[in-house]
């Protein structure tokens, strides 16, 4: 195990006995997408490869604020699973999106813009730790950063209510979150990790009916594990009212 991963914060087989971290965690084993660039064409190949020998550098976030998302996203997408060297930047892109001011080209009313709702997610998060915990988010213990981040998940601030006047606490969340989720499963070793054959062009899927695997991908080879001890992923109520504009329009 390396030096710096703390065994608590590893997935557990049904025993409770922490799982090694791997290079291609999943239920895919000795699979690589990676593997089958050469059928494919050459912007699709720059493009993918790009993904993983091109990490953007920072140019939006100020230091403080890029270790600080650095701390959310590992909560949001943990990769404890994976060794080091194997680890899925998260922040990266989305400072390069922010930085290029990159959008979906459309704003919630009850949003500001995207640069403006980071820097102001910040503070709120910061505000929640202290206003709970008497210290700022990153100087909390991971139990306790997960406590403030769920209230935010939740919809259930104590702090910041000026903050959540301006910006919707749940919009604010599907940000982060889909921000979180876009850079793991745009990168190619999240695509080993659930079995995905890369792009299909020039050559086909050819298999579509039955869900078996094409002939250069693998079966799949599912193993138990529970969450790692701290964690509060288990115990959020459902989400569903985040995804309902009802609720979503009350804050």
């Amino acid at each position: 195990m390396a030096a710096n991963i703390d065994s608590a914060s590893l997935p557990r087989d049904l025993k409770g006995v922490p799982l090694q971290p791997r290079d291609a965690p999943g239920y895919y084993p000795r699979f690589s997408t990676l593997s089958q660039s050469a059928f494919w064409d050459d912007a699709t190949r720059q493009v993918v490869v790009h993904r993983v020998d091109s990490i953007p550098s920072r140019q939006f976030f100020l230091a403080e604020e890029w270790d600080f998302w650095t701390v959310v996203f590992a909560h949001l997408i943990p990769q404890t699973d994976r060794t080091p060297d194997h680890q899925i930047p998260l922040v990266a892109p989305l400072d390069h999106r922010l930085f290029i001011n990159q959008t979906v080209g459309y704003r919630f009313e009850n949003m500001p813009q995207d640069r403006e709702a980071y820097r102001m997610g910040l503070e709120a998060i910061n505000k929640e730790a202290e206003q709970r915990y008497g210290a700022g988010f990153l100087a909390l213990s991971y139990p306790l950063q997960e406590m403030v981040l769920k209230a935010i998940h939740d919809g259930q601030p104590e702090a910041a209510a000026d903050i959540w006047h301006t910006m919707s606490v749940h919009r604010f969340w599907q940000l982060i979150m889909g921000d979180a989720i876009d850079a793991y499963y745009a990168h190619p070793w999240a695509w080993d990790e659930i079995g995905f054959g890369g792009p299909a062009y020039p050559r086909a899927y050819t298999r579509l009916e039955r869900g078996e695997p094409e002939p250069w991908e693998v079966e799949e080879e599912r193993y138990d594990w529970l969450a790692p001890e701290g964690t509060v992923s288990d115990e959020v109520r459902s989400a569903a009212h985040h995804h309902t504009e009802a609720d979503q329009h009350k804050s």
